[in-house]
């Protein structure tokens, strides 16, 4: 499944795109994010506790970015296993481009799911994927607008 946005984020490029390879933001932002650990400049292990539906799990996994054009664009991609629930995969191109004093950041996610999680049906992991891909751009979009604000005054 295909999700696509845009967030407009007060703070130069070079911010933000030091907050998008920074793990702590990462894990602040990343919805029900256990915990997040680099284990190099390009590779994570993550633990994230979701709820699709009627369904509840925490996935462990890998993180890995790619594709890297400091400060323009990565290739953000995830798997995690998640127990009898299954599995889930996928990665966002990220891209940042300025306007003035702010940065737009447009994403573009492709995820799949597999095991328990795949017979909820495609509607109801579509709607919680794309759900959960607002709210990790829209936190992020609060946590790094908001320390740019706060730097600046």
């Amino acid at each position: 499944m295909d999700i696509n946005g845009e967030e407009r984020i007060a703070a130069p490029r070079s911010v933000v795109w030091a907050a998008l390879n920074d793990p702590e933001i990462l894990r602040q932002c990343i919805p029900g994010c256990q915990s997040l650990e680099q284990r190099s400049p390009t590779e994570l292990a993550a633990t994230v506790k979701v709820k699709i539906g009627p369904v509840s799990a925490s996935f462990s996994g890998e993180v890995t970015l790619s594709d890297m054009i400091p400060p323009e664009s990565y290739r953000i991609a995830g798997e995690g296993k998640g127990g009898i629930a299954g599995f889930a995969k996928g990665f966002a191109d990220v891209a940042l481009t300025e306007d003035g004093n702010e940065t737009i950041l447009r994403y573009n996610v492709d995820a799949q799911v597999g095991g328990k999680l795949a017979q909820l049906g495609s509607r109801l992991i579509g709607s919680t994927s794309q759900k959960l891909a607002q709210q990790f751009f829209a936190s992020f979009n609060a946590v790094v607008g908001a320390g740019n604000a706060t730097t600046d005054a």
